[in-house]
């Protein structure tokens, strides 16, 4: 089923035809999408840091809503940036799963461009979209422009950078890393969160100027602050002075399960990163306020999986700590999957609000949908569900919703993670170690560091919650590698 004919059919059939459109029509309001890669939720001032400086991020919070229980679909780049732009869960495309890692065109799992995303709707829905970025959902041919963006920069195959300066595709990982395409010609030494930037600005600019009366999606993915960890020589030197003044009352790293864990937050060139990424949000939203935009424009702020703070047995550079949450990127424990998230919209948020409502990936495409006023595309984002009611203040709706992880391609080598599925459900959690036949259960209001396993006490619960995890990944056809 081509879901981009039906979605099209869907916006005639609502009146958006050239003699249904009054003369005088309410400009729909532009959307900021602003992503950051491996940006641990506790990575921000806002959040709590004391050692990385994000004053942009942190104003960004205090000028909207910020989300406490804001989840990424997987705890890996890839699974999860399928999410948000198609409204699904990765196990739905078996992501990650055969093939896994492989460049093969065709390969089963991938996205295809035919799927129906978010930027598909939006450009039905009269919207300029623009994405610039970090892409890595290429393996089987589908590009940014095959699904909807009007403009696509630096997004394809590479899921990090060879370099962060300009060559970015020289160093010691090229021919063993994908390259950044669209990006060859630059300034020597110019950084690649300030490129991204730059070009961002450049067509927010363009795009006010020569099409006023039209809104736009600009969907800016940083690598940012995905390893290497590389950073302004300035800023690195700001950070190891600052180091000097910390004191820290965790030891460095503990040994944990079937690996290592980072923490404290005490790298300073993984500070300067975070700090150079926070600088862009900064000047893209100062732009938004000199053309006359930021008032009529949502942003929307979050990672697509958490902070890199563990390694496995094999010898790596980590980059943070999210602790108080449990390990990081690769595991199903909240360090792995809870996320900083901000969402500003401009006349209906309330400035310095907290939202507890549980939100994942798949929810920000209805969720933006219905924020602009295009209608919900329900048989596309099928796994969404939108939290716009979480942001108007309207009553909480009256289900008690699961969200579900499945992450069948372990690392331990490099991660320290093994093979395991999770449901969240209310206040609790409950992890299925499938390979082993091990069964996890936290109340995370009560024990947000997962360190109360209360499995055996809740014999009921555990296996509601197991039939519900199982059923759901009969629905799907999770990949269970054999």
């Amino acid at each position: 089923m081509n879901y981009k004919n039906i979605l099209l059919t869907g916006m005639i059939g609502l009146g958006l035809t050239p003699a249904c459109i009054p003369e005088k029509k309410e400009i729909k309001p532009n959307v900021l999408f602003f992503l950051v890669d491996d940006m641990g939720w506790m990575d921000a001032g806002y959040q709590g840091s004391k050692f990385y400086e994000t004053p942009n991020i942190d104003q960004l919070a205090e000028q909207g809503v910020q989300f406490t229980n804001a989840y990424a679909t997987h705890p890996r780049c890839v699974p999860s940036r399928y999410s948000l732009i198609t409204g699904k869960y990765p196990a739905r495309a078996q992501m990650p799963g055969p093939g896994e890692g492989k460049l093969r065109p065709g390969d089963e799992g991938k996205l295809k461009a035919e799927e129906l995303c978010l930027a598909d709707a939006l450009k039905a829905g009269g919207y300029s979209t623009f994405f610039a970025g970090k892409w890595h959902l290429a393996t089987s041919g589908t590009f940014p422009q095959h699904v909807g963006f009007d403009i696509n920069i630096a997004g394809g195959h590479a899921g990090s950078p060879i370099s962060y300066f300009y060559p970015y595709n020289e160093g010691k990982q090229a021919g063993k890393k994908n390259p950044i395409e669209g990006l060859d010609e630059g300034t020597k030494g110019e950084y690649l969160t300030d490129r991204i930037t730059e070009e961002t600005v450049e067509y927010i600019e363009s795009h006010v100027t020569n099409h006023p009366d039209q809104p736009f999606l600009a969907y800016v993915s940083h690598y940012a602050v995905h390893e290497p960890l590389e950073a302004k020589e300035e800023y690195v030197n700001n950070f190891k002075q600052k180091l000097k003044f910390m004191c820290y009352e965790m030891p460095e790293f503990i040994e944990e399960g079937t690996g290592t864990t980072k923490m404290r937050q005490d790298d300073p060139v993984y500070a300067a990163m975070i700090y150079s990424m926070d600088e862009c949000l900064g000047r893209i939203t100062k732009t938004l306020e000199k053309l006359g935009q930021l008032d009529n424009t949502i942003i929307i702020f979050f990672s697509d999986n958490g902070g890199l703070s563990n390694r496995g047995f094999r010898p790596r550079r980590v980059a943070t700590s999210n602790y108080p949450l449990r390990a990081g990127k690769g595991h199903l424990y909240e360090g792995g999957v809870r996320e900083p998230m901000i969402v500003k919209w401009p006349g209906v948020t309330k400035a310095g609000t907290k939202s507890d409502a549980i939100v994942t990936g798949t929810d920000f495409f209805p969720t933006i949908l219905e924020m602009v006023g295009l209608p919900l595309q329900q048989e596309a984002h099928v796994d969404g569900e939108s939290f716009a009611w979480a942001l108007t203040r309207a009553k909480v709706p009256k289900k008690d919703r699961a969200i579900f992880w499945h992450s069948p391609i372990s690392r331990p080598h490099a991660t320290g993670d093994e093979n395991c599925s999770a449901i969240r459900k209310g206040p609790y959690k409950l992890i299925e170690w499938y390979d082993e036949g091990r069964i996890e259960l936290y109340n995370l209001e009560k024990d947000i560091q997962e360190n109360d396993n209360i499995a055996g006490e809740n014999p009921k619960l555990v296996k509601e919650l197991l039939v519900e995890l199982t059923d759901w990944k009969k629905e799907v056809n999770a990949y269970i590698k054999e």
